[in-house]
């Protein structure tokens, strides 16, 4: 059973759910979200340890076995990749809504204070989260627009935070060799958020 298919077939939808309810479904997602990501990183090397062995191999028939091994490999994280994309993406809109369920008092959502999730934005957010062709970004800037909280983004960086957009910089940066190492990337990115905070 899916993540919206249980949502949908149980009592507790998420309009209803409060905080703690939120926040186990969270965890729940976030360990098979992890346990994938795992998965995936394993058969890229699998898959590279392959195109190693197959360099040094001479023999036709040997080669071919293994690239028949790789195709294997590519295939399954492929799919892979797919469910975590759309885990990614369930993981993402529990996230907001808990954020949202904390943050009642503060935010504009109707004259009850409370996240509303109609049986249709239900229904279009599972359809979204199960496309392919809708990447975490445009999937996190629909369901802001559902979720009434869309907020004006730069081209390019479509629903990330300030902060999300100072991370990207920082990955460019770490690209470019403006950056030498992890360690000053993490001390640089915390930096920049920081002044975007204080701004």
């Amino acid at each position: 059973m899916s993540f919206f298919e249980w949502l949908t077939t149980k009592r507790k939808t998420l309009g209803t759910m409060n905080v703690a309810e939120l926040r186990a479904q969270e965890m729940l997602l976030e360990n098979e979200r992890n346990r994938m990501q795992a998965k995936v990183r394993q058969l890229a090397t699998q898959k590279q340890q392959l195109i190693e062995q197959g360099a040094k191999e001479k023999t036709p028939e040997v080669r071919r076995t293994l690239a028949q091994q790789y195709d294997l490999l590519h295939t399954e994280q492929m799919m892979v990749a797919r469910q975590l994309n759309i885990r990614s993406k369930e993981l993402l809109t529990i996230s907001r809504l808990r954020m949202l369920r904390e943050n009642q008092p503060t935010t504009r959502l109707g004259t009850t204070g409370r996240v509303t999730i109609r049986e249709s934005d239900l229904a279009t957010i599972a359809r979204l989260s199960e496309n392919d062709q809708v990447t975490t970004e445009m999937y996190q800037e629909r369901l802001d627009r559902i979720l009434e909280l869309a907020h004006a983004a730069d081209e390019g960086t479509t629903g990330l935070s300030p902060a999300g957009q100072e991370v990207l910089k920082i990955w460019n940066d770490l690209d470019a060799g403006l950056i030498k190492d992890t360690a000053g990337a993490f001390d640089e990115a915390e930096k920049r958020v920081r002044e975007r905070a204080s701004e």
